[in-house]
């Protein structure tokens, strides 16, 4: 099995950050941790990259937030967008098979959502429904902006770990030295 630790401790300072956006699109958040190589395991890595993620204030947050399409909809729009927009498809399967009010409740539920909060609806859907995901957007929009906005960092911490796995799962293997030809 790859090792996503061993894989970004090789990379180029701005090729891991570079790496790291297209799991969060915090700027901020990929410098800080491509600092904190060289990682010792994947553990390390998933460990420092919420620490460093609690660490930052809410105008990151919400530019990992701008990374990130609305529920429904296919493309993110921000720096990471060319990286992340198979991920974001992935990750948001279950609208697929939801009906067209389902559909239109989560288009319409979006933009209410941003007009209270001021950024894009946040949730790690992988695994849910669409009306699992209508439901908790219809919850959240009574919550106070503050309480909202600590929940969608929450969320983002959420997603931010199943991209890491992913990189994981697909980081080049790790290659032994070639013998020199006889």
């Amino acid at each position: 099995m790859s090792s996503i630790s061993n894989y970004l401790n090789a990379l180029p300072r701005r090729v891991a950050e570079a790496t790291l956006l297209r799991c969060c699109s915090s700027s901020r958040w990929a410098r800080r941790l491509a600092a904190q190589r060289p990682f010792s395991d994947d553990e390390s890595l998933f460990h420092q990259a919420q620490v460093v993620w609690e660490a930052l204030d809410p105008r990151d947050w919400l530019e990992a937030f701008s990374g990130h399409p609305r529920i429904g909809e296919r493309r993110p729009e921000g720096k990471a967008a060319d990286g992340t927009s198979t991920w974001s498809r992935q990750e948001q399967s279950g609208v697929d098979k939801a009906s067209y009010e389902t559909q239109l409740a989560l288009h319409r539920g979006n933009v209410e959502y941003e007009q209270r909060f001021g950024h894009v609806f946040l949730i790690c859907a992988t695994g849910k429904s669409a009306q699992e995901m209508l439901s908790s957007l219809q919850e959240r929009l009574a919550h106070a902006p503050q309480e909202e906005l600590h929940i969608a960092a929450s969320e983002q911490a959420k997603i931010t770990r199943l991209r890491l796995e992913k990189l994981l799962r697909d980081a080049p293997p790790k290659t032994s030295p070639q013998e020199p030809p006889s």
